[in-house]
C-alpha cells in the first residue's frame, strides 16, 4: 500500500487547526488544544490504532470547548479520508471491546465511503472535570461526516464517566487499527463487490 499520510488545516473564525496523520505509523502523539481531557481521549487513539499524530488548535475557548471539539473532530476526519487514498487492500471493517474496571464499550467502524453515526451512550455523570461529556457525540459527528464512515458506538456497562469515555476511545482506537491494517489477500483490490467506496 502506498504512505497513508496527511495534513490538514482548518480556519474559521472560531477554530484554527492543523492536523498531520500517519495511518501506518507507531502511536505517536504531539498535540496542544487547550482542552486536557480531549486530548488524553486523543492519545487513546493514537496509541491504540497505532496512528501517529500532531494536532495543533486554538479555539475561542473562553466561550467553552464545543467549538474547538467539533472542529477537531471534523479535521481529523478530513485527514483520515485524505490519507486513507482509494482502500485498496484495506480490511475495511474493525470492531473492537475494550474494558476498563467496570466499564465495557463496543465500537465498530466501516470504512463504507458513506456517513453515520449510531452511538449508544449515557453518560452517568454530566462531565467529566471541566469536560462536558455531551461533546464527545460532536467530536465523533464531526469525525464521520469528514472521514466518510460508519461508526457504532456502544458503552455496555460502566459508572464511572471516564471509565466510560476511555473505553470508547481505546475501542475506537483498536477498532481503526483493525479497519486499516492490510489484507495481503486483498492486495490491490478494493474491499467492496460494487468496485469503489
Amino acid at each position: 500500500m502506498a504512505e497513508r499520510t496527511a495534513s490538514v488545516e482548518r480556519n474559521t473564525l472560531e477554530t484554527q487547526i492543523k492536523v498531520s496523520v500517519n495511518l501506518d505509523g507507531t502511536g505517536k502523539l504531539n498535540i496542544d488544544t487547550g482542552v486536557p481531557f480531549l486530548e488524553h481521549m486523543i492519545d487513546q487513539i493514537a496509541r491504540h490504532g497505532l496512528i501517529d499524530m500532531d494536532i495543533v488548535a486554538k479555539g475561542d475557548l473562553h466561550i467553552d470547548d464545543h467549538h474547538t471539539v467539533e472542529d477537531l473532530g471534523i479535521t481529523l476526519g478530513q485527514a483520515f479520508a485524505k490519507a486513507v487514498g482509494d482502500k485498496k487492500g484495506m480490511t475495511r471493517y474493525g470492531h473492537a471491546y475494550v474494558p476498563l474496571d467496570e466499564a465495557l464499550s463496543r465500537v465498530v467502524i466501516d470504512f463504507s465511503g458513506r456517513a453515520g453515526l449510531f452511538m449508544n451512550v449515557e453518560f452517568t455523570r454530566g462531565s467529566i472535570g471541566k469536560f462536558d461529556t455531551q461533546l464527545f457525540s460532536e467530536f465523533f459527528h464531526g469525525f464521520v461526516n469528514h472521514a466518510d464512515v460508519t461508526l457504532h458506538i456502544d458503552n455496555l456497562k460502566g459508572y464511572n464517566a471516564h471509565h466510560q469515555a476511555e473505553t470508547i476511545f481505546k475501542a475506537f482506537g483498536r477498532a481503526l487499527r483493525m479497519a486499516l491494517t492490510e489484507d495481503p489477500r486483498m492486495a490491490g483490490m478494493m474491499p467492496s463487490t460494487k468496485g469503489s467506496l
